[in-house]
């Protein structure tokens, strides 16, 4: 059998340019200079007898070829992760990086507390959060781009185990001053002369809102749209509308500007979940962090 020359800092500098879709960065990334990174890229293509990249002056992109082995790498360097954290007495010098994604919202509610006493307890791992909408989430978790994610989408896909950690009422979003500010909930058609603004159709939040008004006669007129809830509440701040969002999402340097009113007939809900692939074996520290989130928001989160 031929021997293949190649070694782990070869395999790393392919992930890293895959990741990165950039030799720049990459070379960045990993402390080493373009034309190095350069080097060892080709002695990997040259030991397969394959082009992994597609490289252009403006891009590089990923060949079929190289889609297949960017999985097969991962797999290889999360089991040699697997290996090296499962040692006892390593255990206090773990390093490596923890992957996860999730949507925005969730970010401020979640993630503070946990991530602090992760990274006390282990200081040398660096934690990557992707904060992306709901199927950009999803879609780093199927890619395994992400070992897990916080979304609210997902649950009916039969590659995503889908665990509910909280279940958030959408609200009317509008400046303290609005004449229905002071409301203690609102019904729909209640709101049907407001300036409504929503977020776009691409946006998972949009798909959960129109799904639930579908059947509701009076409900507002979409004066504007945006891509994301972020923008809408900065629309809101200014005073150009109203806007059905999550409550999650008012975070409490808004609400002083920003009331979020109770949505009812219907009352329109969504279930955020910690989101992980089926049969996909998250490396040792991930599943620490997945489990620590998921003890967290048992305790201070319940359903409801």
């Amino acid at each position: 059998m031929q021997r293949i020359n190649y070694d782990l800092h070869d395999l790393q500098a392919f992930v890293a340019v895959a990741e990165r879709n950039s030799f720049r960065q990459a070379a960045a990334d990993l402390f080493i200079s373009q034309p190095a990174l350069s080097r060892r890229i080709d002695k990997l293509e040259d030991a397969l007898g394959v082009r992994l990249f597609e490289r252009t002056t403006r891009r590089v992109q990923l060949t079929n070829v190289g889609q297949v082995f960017l999985v097969n790498v991962r797999d290889a360097l999360n089991g040699l992760e697997d290996a090296v954290l499962g040692v006892a007495d390593l255990a206090a010098h773990r390093t490596g990086t923890v992957t996860f994604a999730c949507v925005p919202s969730a970010v401020w509610h979640f993630l503070p507390d946990v991530l602090k006493r992760f990274s006390t307890q282990f200081p040398k791992i660096r934690v990557r959060v992707h904060d992306e909408s709901a199927q950009d989430v999803l879609n780093l978790v199927l890619a395994g781009e992400a070992d897990f994610g916080i979304c609210f989408t997902g649950a009916e896909n039969p590659e995503i185990h889908f665990q509910p950690i909280y279940v958030e009422s959408y609200v009317l979003a509008m400046r303290h001053d609005h004449p229905l500010a002071r409301r203690k909930q609102l019904r729909w058609k209640d709101t049907v002369d407001e300036r409504y603004i929503a977020v776009a159709k691409s946006s998972g939040n949009r798909s959960v809102l129109d799904a639930a008004l579908s059947g509701v006669e009076k409900h507002p007129w979409i004066s504007c749209e945006i891509n994301h809830v972020a923008g809408v509440l900065a629309l809101v701040e200014s005073g150009l509308g109203v806007a059905a969002v999550p409550a999650l999402s008012i975070l409490p340097e808004r609400q002083s500007m920003v009331v979020g009113v109770p949505l009812v007939n219907p009352a329109v809900k969504r279930t955020l979940g910690l989101i992980s692939k089926h049969q996909h074996a998250m490396p040792p520290a991930s599943r620490t962090l997945f489990e620590m989130l998921s003890a967290s928001v048992a305790t201070a989160k319940p359903m409801h």
